[in-house]
């Protein structure tokens, strides 16, 4: 919810302050409603229902994918579109992934939100305001990572403050993952920022002329002094900082290329991540598995850690580089009408 505006409603009602703490209590824990928050008079509960959404963010569309994985597209109060997914593992574990902006400035090529226009810097309640939306409908996410859409270095205030509530939520700091495309100011300050945060670069190229292709933020922060910045974090925190690494076939998939990057990446600071490549309204195209299986190997050779990600959700656009609020291409389950319901207080927003 925003909570600037129950701030200012309480100290209208001239309610004490620590209702403030007891209405955010009461949401963190997934309450659906003001009126389940029983410790409140029954006369707050009804004025704060009347004057105060209950959420920032409206649903729009709510889709499910056979692996288990939920899409949502969100809207904030001002139209700007937000999507955010829920990941279901065969372990338990439940990771959100999440957006700090609507739309993102920073147009890499390969990716769905770079291609959309850019609207704004989410609050720090829009962010919180995604995961609670999941909270309420599937008992809550115990993993986060940043890696919906926009760059969350661009928006670290907002970030920072919404990740100060994540362990009330049930995600520990140390489970909650920021991914950057190497804004290296953002780099210094999270390095800097006493929340033992994660660190996750998204890389893809190791050399200049390629990298500034794909990603133009290249050619304002080059990798020599991403990577460095990177190093910074990794003496500070002491904590494997992740290079997502996305496979185009015939682009950044070739055994020169998979040493040059070995080469720029200490094995005990970085762990390689390769990421299959999900299909966009781009002109690429993935790597085949063999090509995929080559270059880890030859990653793996060369000291480093390497994982290849599982994707999930992709046949609903939910995998990583495709949220751009577009319909997706198939609904499996009655999701939606679930999301409403387990969002919807009496406003019109979920």
């Amino acid at each position: 919810m925003d909570l600037a505006l129950l701030e200012r409603t309480l100290n209208e009602l001239r309610e004490p302050s620590y209702r403030a703490r007891q209405v955010l209590g009461w949401t963190l824990r997934g309450a659906p409603s003001f009126a389940e928050m029983t410790n409140l008079p029954s006369r707050l509960r009804a004025e704060l229902t009347a004057r105060v959404p209950f959420s920032t963010l409206a649903v729009q569309r709510c889709s499910q994918a056979r692996d288990g994985t939920i899409k949502v597209l969100f809207c904030t109060r001002d139209g700007r579109p937000v999507e955010a997914v829920l990941m279901r593992f065969g372990d338990g574990r439940q990771s959100v992934c999440i957006s700090s902006q609507s739309g993102c400035p920073l147009t890499c090529t390969f990716c769905a939100t770079g291609q959309m226009r850019f609207g704004r810097n989410l609050t720090a309640s829009e962010i919180i305001d995604q995961v609670l939306h999941f909270k309420r409908l599937a008992g809550g996410p115990d993993h986060a990572v940043f890696m919906g859409m926009g760059e969350p270095l661009l928006n670290l205030d907002a970030v920072l403050e919404a990740s100060q509530h994540l362990p009330e939520l049930g995600i520990a700091h140390r489970r909650v993952a920021i991914s950057t495309v190497g804004w290296v100011p953002g780099i210094k300050r999270l390095a800097a920022e006493p929340m033992p945060l994660r660190l996750a670069l998204s890389l893809h190229a190791a050399e200049d002329p390629l990298r500034s292709e794909l990603m133009p933020v290249n050619e304002r922060y080059p990798v020599a002094e991403v990577l460095a910045a990177c190093r910074d974090y990794w003496s500070r925190k002491r904590r494997r900082v992740f290079v997502e690494y996305v496979m185009l076939a015939d682009v950044n998939d070739s055994y020169p290329q998979a040493v040059a990057l070995a080469s720029v990446l200490d094995p005990r600071i970085f762990k390689v991540n390769l990421i299959p490549y999900n299909p966009t309204a781009s002109p690429y195209r993935g790597s085949s598995r063999k090509a995929i299986d080559a270059f880890r190997g030859e990653l793996q050779r060369r000291g480093l850690m390497v994982t290849v990600r599982v994707e999930r959700g992709r046949e609903i656009d939910a995998a990583c580089g495709q949220l751009a609020a577009a319909a997706p291409q198939k609904t499996y389950g009655a999701v939606s009408g679930l999301a409403r319901s387990a969002s919807h207080s009496g406003s019109s927003s979920g």
